[in-house]
């Protein structure tokens, strides 16, 4: 497994440097968004590449990683077609102005190369480590990264479905599971990133895979997703009561129903 380190952490080098100069191209820093999901099959292609075999744990994790990277990547293309840059890379350029180009390198794409490099440890020890029947760790996550598979993609269709619709426009989304949490399409992420950290778990040295859902939790919380967008609406009445009737993160039933909006 330590070998496969460098390999992943070359890969993905190479395919931000491809990402970023595409980016410089159409003058949109967004498509490291779609860059994200795919760059995952890329990491789990190559590296499998090096470490051929196939063991149950292994083969799930690259099923898992196969179908959550196609679906994120589509979902965001679609979302984000025709549109101009996302909100929060036009500021990023507009704040650092001339040295937009530089600093877009370093605090966009290689700092999400880097993240892409721990959050991938759960298939870095998988694909390396020997082949060894499933286990209760294995199981168990599967089912973690099912259910969180499916919290975010349920979720995301919710929130296409609302946008949509021309008369909710300007209005929150406030129903179906965004009636019990603020971010569904996060809290399923994390999620399903913990199982594939269970997933290695059963592996030798698993404990190092936990490193990336660690990690995609922690952004999600504190730094890249939800602070992000709070911070987009706060100060609005309806996302105030929304706020305060809804759980910010985890799941769980709304202090009172919710209005409609």
């Amino acid at each position: 497994m330590p070998s496969l380190i460098p390999a992943a952490a070359l890969t993905i080098l190479v395919y931000m440097i491809l990402v970023y100069l595409l980016a410089q191209v159409l003058r949109n820093n967004g498509i490291v968004d779609i860059a994200w999901g795919l760059g995952f099959i890329v990491v789990t292609a190559v590296l499998f590449a090096r470490e051929p075999g196939l063991y149950p744990a292994k083969a799930l994790a690259i099923l898992f990683v196969l179908v959550w990277g196609l679906r994120l990547a589509i979902h965001i293309f679609k979302r984000n077609r025709g549109k101009p840059e996302d909100f929060r890379y036009a500021a990023m350029r507009k704040r650092w102005g001339k040295a937009a180009p530089l600093k877009a390198f370093v605090f966009v794409f290689m700092l999400q190369g880097l993240f892409m490099l721990v959050v991938s440890l759960p298939i870095t020890v998988l694909i390396g480590a020997p082949a060894r029947p499933l286990g209760a760790f294995d199981v168990a996550g599967a089912l973690l990264f099912a259910a969180g598979f499916l919290f975010e993609v349920v979720g995301d269709r919710q929130l296409a479905a609302h946008v949509r619709d021309p008369a909710n426009k300007g209005r929150l989304m406030t129903r179906g599971l965004w009636a019990a949490t603020r971010h569904p399409n996060y809290i399923g992420e994390a999620a399903l990133w913990w199982g594939m950290g269970l997933l290695a778990l059963g592996s030798p040295r698993g404990w190092i895979a936990l490193l990336g859902p660690l990690t995609i939790t922690f952004l999600l919380l504190f730094v890249s997703g939800v602070p992000l967008l709070e911070k987009k609406y706060a100060g609005r009445s309806d996302w105030e009561a929304y706020k305060a009737r809804t759980p910010k993160f985890f799941p769980w039933f709304p202090k009172k129903a919710t209005d409609g909006s």
